[in-house]
């Protein structure tokens, strides 16, 4: 069985992006008029940013700009994203990141403009508009790191062809790298990079299970050191632009955006590695036990608990689901929620050239739009659960604020979504007594929303940072270096517990997160803050649920230390990490004697 084309997929299972553009004809009319209303701006503009009115013209100008690309960038990337086979997506993504290029380029000289005013010439500006004060904030920061404007223009330039390396690895992992059918026991069986991901990690049946282990890290051998060229030349890319902009090391660059410290970013990694670690090789010893397992590998650690209990679950009860799961969040909250299926916000399907995974695309003025792969599995609640609340988020935060004050750190960025998994999670154990559907549900958030946000996330973090250490002292990396990385990380988490077989270091080839900064590590911070807000609202504090709808309508406008203390949480101190690293021991303990009591029986 081979994966359906996209144009064999069902429409109803596919994201409706008419709501951006009405047709090609449409999207194609939109760039023409951004390049005209571009050049407009850049000759009004030109020589006007001198005063504190002329800099609200320009963030005017820039705003109206931003809000009109956000659609285009939105329309091109989210057609490549479900089908990256697609000569004609694969055109028009190129095409809009020279199109972006080309207009950044043009208007380069806004912000050198901007910044080479007197910081009071700026406060000023703030006073004026109080809705700007965050935009200029955040261009007082990189104020000490602005190059010359020629440097800035050239720079802004290669914009697409810094972007390249990306690029090039989605097409290595969608579009080159074609999966042979694996057997077992005389019998063929079907792989792709959604196929394995969705299913096969999952697979009940060991032999099959560690057979598509063994096939698909076979096939991501073959590609490892085109892989790993192309994970370098984005890292030399980031580590040139650090030095050029004077700061003390790669790290810096990476987290000024993150409006977070070094000491923040440290925490979760070291903290997880070393404390979660023993709770997390327990799970893998009940699961050993469990499942009758010959030895624990690498290759397990994904499957459930209770696989024969899970039921499976069509794409339409899953909305009801969502809606009784997130009910507390209120009528306006779940009303987005029937919405994102009545109109077509989410695309279910499962096709060829597809991105593995799920996100959550949120541009301005719009609505967002949710990607994932449905398998009718159960736990696939919990993944749309996580998506739809990036989808809640920047439902009330786009609606609340202006496009430059809508989107926050990326450090808090995933609170949002693990909230709702968390809710998810609550809402089916009040629902049930039945110890061994409670035993499930526990499960699945240690295996779905822990293991995959504070686990694996966390190792992929643990692994950047050595890969950063590397570059950041003048270094580069390739395979075997990227492997042995990998490997020691794995090594080091998991212990004697768990087999780290042949294959597990090549990991690294899966996440295109690497691509975006120090992102791998901000799921475990955001899980951190929305662990301790969801024990708020479990103990029956009446206020948590409203003190979190503001924090989600106040977007990016405040810091995440802010927006913690917004919802009752202080990140300045270990304790909230503490607290989570001990409420998920005390989930495995749960599983533990449920497991005990379920087998007496």
């Amino acid at each position: 069985m081979s994966m359906l084309k996209r144009s064999e997929v069902p429409i109803q299972e596919t994201w409706n992006l008419n709501d951006l553009f009405s047709s090609e004809e449409a999207y194609s009319a939109a760039i023409e008029e951004m390049k005209l209303l571009v050049d407009k701006s850049a000759e009004q503009l030109a020589g006007t940013i001198t005063d504190a009115k002329g800099v609200i013209a320009a963030i005017e100008a820039t705003k109206n700009i931003q809000e009109k690309m956000v659609k285009i960038g939105t329309y091109a990337s989210l057609s490549h994203s479900v089908d990256q086979t697609s000569t004609e997506n694969q055109m028009r993504a190129a095409s809009y990141g020279s199109l972006a290029a080309s207009i950044a380029t043009k208007l380069s000289f806004v912000t050198s403009d901007l910044l080479a005013l007197d910081g009071s010439v700026l406060k000023e500006a703030q006073n004026l508009k109080p809705e700007y004060e965050n935009f200029i904030d955040k261009l007082l920061v990189q104020k000490p790191h602005q190059l010359h404007p020629e440097a800035e223009k050239a720079l802004a330039a290669f914009g697409a062809t810094f972007n390249a390396p990306y690029e090039l690895y989605n097409t290595t992992k969608l579009v080159d790298m074609q999966f042979p059918n694996f057997e077992v026991d005389g019998e063929s069986f079907p792989l792709s990079y959604n196929l394995f991901e969705g299913d096969w990690e999952l697979e009940t049946d060991t032999k099959k299970r560690r057979a598509a282990f063994d096939a698909f890290s076979k096939k991501l051998r073959d590609y490892q050191h085109t892989t790993a060229k192309t994970y370098n030349s984005h890292l030399t890319i980031e580590k040139t632009e650090a030095d050029l902009r004077g700061y003390d090391n790669i790290f810096d660059s990476l987290l000024q955006s993150q409006r977070v410290d070094r000491s923040m970013y440290d925490r979760q990694i070291d903290l997880i590695m070393n404390e979660l670690a023993p709770h997390m090789r327990r799970y893998a010893e009940l699961l050993k036990k469990t499942h009758q397992l010959d030895k624990m590998t690498f290759a397990d650690l994904k499957i459930s608990l209770d696989p024969s209990y899970e039921p499976t679950i069509t794409v339409e009860e899953s909305r009801q689901y969502m809606k009784d799961g997130l009910a507390i969040m209120g009528e306006h909250y779940t009303n987005m929620v029937d919405r994102s299926f009545d109109e077509r916000w989410i695309d279910f399907a499962q096709n060829a050239g597809k991105s593995t995974g799920a996100f959550c695309s949120s541009p301005y003025g719009v609505h967002p739009y949710v990607l994932i792969s449905w398998t009718s599995r159960m736990n696939e609640v919990f993944v749309l659960a996580h998506e739809l609340g990036h989808a809640g988020h920047f439902y009330l935060a786009n609606d609340a604020q202006n496009i430059f004050n809508a989107r926050p750190s990326l450090y808090f960025i995933e609170a949002p979504s693990t909230m709702n998994e968390m809710l998810m999670a609550n809402h089916l154990l009040k629902n049930s007594t039945d110890a061994r559907f409670k035993r499930w549900v526990i499960s699945t958030i240690i295996s779905r929303t822990y293991y995959h946000n504070f686990v694996t996330h966390l190792l992929e973090a643990a692994y950047q940072r050595k890969v950063y250490e590397i570059i950041d002292a003048g270094g580069s990396v390739n395979a075997p270096k990227l492997n042995e990385l990998k490997r020691e990380v794995l090594e080091q988490f998991w212990g004697d517990t768990v087999e780290i077989n042949e294959g597990a270091e090549l990991t690294w080839m899966r996440q295109p997160h690497y691509y975006m900064g120090l992102y791998p590590y901000t799921y475990s911070a955001g899980l951190t803050i929305s662990t301790q807000v969801y024990e708020r609202i479990a103990n029956g504090d009446e206020s948590a649920v409203a003190d979190w709808i503001e924090v989600l309508k106040a977007g990016g406008t405040k810091t995440p230390v802010e927006l913690a203390k917004m919802a009752g949480v202080d990140i300045t101190t270990e304790k909230p990490l503490r607290n989570t690293i001990a409420f998920i021991g005390e989930l495995i303990t749960q599983l533990e004697q449920l497991t005990e009591e379920l087998q007496a029986v």
